[in-house]
């Protein structure tokens, strides 16, 4: 963990370096010193126009000290992934898009995932007109799906074993407005063996957009509805779950005076066999971009999720994140998520060169309800006091990070997380504080 940590430092220094230089753009044209040929390109000028090859490889080493908040608990490790992509246009109305995904973890036990995924299919897909920018289009298969900032339904990029789906998708544009409507079931990733959806794990919606205003004004309401089976209920019987979520998210960009803001509000309703859902969760953020040398942003912004009061009361308020891209939205060491919390999260942003950002960002967290768990970035619980005399001040967390991209095709990052315990993480564990840090290098191609 040391070594680790003192790479990653060193990393973050550098970058703080380039603040001293002179700003530069990161385009750099082909044929200039620094640009570098991807093997995508080369592949591409000998293959006709309606085939086309692409991939990128990433490795990430990172590690942690304080494991469970326990003195002496450490762990570093590698991770490493290759992912291919093939993409068939056989008219202009029609692509077929096929991406191979190898994922793997060294010195990391047990290598599972999200850690390592060997070879397997992560995306293989019919399109029928165009999801991404055309009227309408209508998409059928192993995909991704991703809407908003992610918050409740994404790729979880963070992950060497990114998220996918089995499902089929469609989408309508018309003049600044869109929807999307898709179902779906979750692929569960298994290393060593082809990857299949989970047998009755179902999630639906609608997705919608209002974007006529421009940036400055974009409103996006969506209806959810997941559908699983042998989870069990507060009486610990397995039952069915049956869950309706609806929620509405709400951005603004390019404002005067370099404001942005952003917020979005959901609630959960339904059942669980016997048991009745009744949750909510909001994130509120503004920030201001101001118009001098390295374009620095200040923000703060306000998360939060409810908790469950009682356990045994047959009502279940504890929000359900559903599958989000949760990494460093409630802290870098993703030791929170988006389940009875309370966050106050803000932070500083530095630009010094086009290619280059910086962050150092702060948050405190709150449990929501004081007698249920504390929830990791994954949604896993991780700590609970059932008669909540452990307190709800969970503790305190302070970030630095920083990515270079360069040479057009490559990005380095490193990051450095350090936890502080508060009360209730002192009442059930040792009390250890907790660091995380990482280096990161992705070659697109």
């Amino acid at each position: 963990m040391k070594n680790t940590t003192a790479i990653t430092l060193f990393w973050l220094s550098m970058a703080a370096a380039l603040a001293g230089q002179t700003p530069s753009s990161q385009t750099v044209p082909p044929g200039a010193a620094g640009f570098i040929e991807a093997p995508a390109a080369d592949i591409n000028k000998g293959l006709p126009p309606w085939l086309r090859f692409s991939g990128d490889y990433r490795a990430r080493f990172e590690g942690y000290s304080g494991g469970s908040f326990k003195p002496l608990t450490t762990d570093d490790y590698l991770l490493s992934r290759l992912k291919l992509g093939l993409t068939i246009k056989p008219a202009k109305w029609m692509k077929l898009y096929v991406e191979g995904m190898d994922a793997r973890s060294l010195e990391k036990n047990p290598a599972l995932p999200p850690y390592q995924n060997t070879w397997d299919i992560r995306q293989a897909y019919v399109e029928i007109g165009d999801t991404e920018k055309q009227i309408f289009g209508l998409r059928a298969g192993r995909q991704e799906l991703a809407y908003g900032d992610q918050r409740l339904i994404g790729i979880a990029l963070w992950n060497n074993a990114e998220r996918n789906f089995d499902a089929i998708r469609g989408t309508l544009r018309y003049k600044g407005y869109r929807l999307d409507m898709f179902a779906s079931s979750i692929v569960n990733a298994t290393t060593d063996t082809w990857d299949h959806h989970l047998q009755g794990n179902n999630l639906h919606g609608l997705y919608g957009g209002i974007d006529k205003f421009g940036p400055r004004f974009i409103i996006e309401p969506y209806a959810l509805w997941r559908l699983q089976h042998g989870i069990k209920n507060e009486s610990g019987i397995v039952s069915k779950l049956n869950e309706k979520v609806t929620g509405v998210r709400i951005v603004g960009t390019k404002l005067p005076f370099g404001i942005d803001y952003g917020t979005e509000m959901v609630r959960e309703f339904g059942s669980l066999g016997t048991d009745n859902i009744q949750s909510w969760a909001g994130h509120w953020v503004a920030g201001e971009t101001l118009k001098v040398r390295y374009s620095p942003r200040i923000f703060i912004e306000y998360n939060y999720a409810s908790g469950d009061v009682k356990s045994t009361d047959g009502a279940r308020g504890t929000f359900d994140q559903l599958y989000p891209t949760g990494h460093d939205k409630y802290g870098l060491a993703d030791q929170v998520g988006w389940r009875n919390i309370k966050d106050v999260r803000e932070g500083l942003e530095l630009k010094p060169r086009k290619n280059v950002t910086t962050a150092v960002t702060y948050n405190n967290w709150n449990l929501a309800s004081a007698t249920d768990s504390l929830y990791n970035a994954a949604g896993t619980a991780l700590f609970r006091s059932a008669t909540g005399a452990a307190g709800t001040h969970v503790g305190q967390e302070l970030d630095l990070s920083g990515t270079w991209t360069f040479a057009r095709a490559f990005t380095v990052g490193a990051g450095l997380g350090h936890i502080f315990p508060g009360e209730f993480l002192k009442a059930l564990t040792p009390g250890n504080p907790y660091t995380f840090s990482y280096m990161s290098g992705t070659w697109k191609f």
